[in-house]
């Protein structure tokens, strides 16, 4: 096991670099507000584990926070280069608000938040999948926990009478892989929707 302070390591691990991610929550009912996309600034993530040389075996890394929660993620998704896994210290251009986890965060594309957005970070340990389990990996949530493909309507809004034409629009998301395309269903006639121009794949798509 290796544990690492990402306190010194912050500073060394400079420039800070900024991306937008789209983060939700794997309690988000269909057409719930636990998901959101922000721009986040920080260090990237696998430059700090380099430097604190990452041996070969090592297969899941753990985010420990100050008040001693934890959540373990594939060293695999971590190290993938198609993703930008980072120590977040800002958001939007601003500290991170306390609720996001001041000082430090992490955010990890692609993942639900169970088993990756660990706030108020404290500690990374390097370890293996079989020597450790997060948080909620023993109150019986699965320990993969890659964020699924998902669609929002945002207008009109649900429970809303309507009449005439109206347009119906909303966001979809599937980190990090982006969305091709949205299709809605009127009077069980499915049409496709016009999507926006993303941001990246990291992020939602406006349709």
């Amino acid at each position: 096991d290796l544990t690492v302070d990402y306190g010194w390591l912050w500073w060394i691990a400079q420039p800070l670099f900024a991306q937008y991610v789209t983060i939700g929550c794997v309690s988000n009912e269909v057409g719930g507000k636990l998901v959101g996309n922000a721009k986040w600034t920080g260090v990237r993530l696998r430059h700090v584990l380099e430097m604190a040389g990452v041996q070969a075996d090592a297969t899941q890394l753990v985010g420990r926070s100050v008040d001693g929660w934890t959540a373990g993620m594939p060293m695999s998704w971590v190290m993938d280069p198609s993703r930008e896994p980072m120590i977040a210290v800002k958001m939007n251009d601003e500290p991170l608000p306390p609720i996001h986890g001041f000082p430090a965060r992490l955010i990890i594309p692609g993942l639900y938040g169970y088993v990756s957005a660990t706030k108020w970070l404290s500690e990374l340990e390097v370890t293996t999948w079989e020597a450790f389990d997060g948080y909620w990996i023993p109150r019986g949530w699965s320990k993969d926990g890659p964020i699924l493909t998902q669609a929002r309507i945002d207008t009109p809004k649900s429970g809303r009478t309507v009449s005439g034409r109206v347009p119906i629009a909303g966001v979809a998301w599937a980190p990090d892989r982006g969305i091709q395309k949205v299709e809605v269903a009127i009077d069980d006639v499915w049409q496709e929707a016009r999507l926006s121009s993303p941001i990246a794949d990291a992020t939602w798509v406006q349709w």
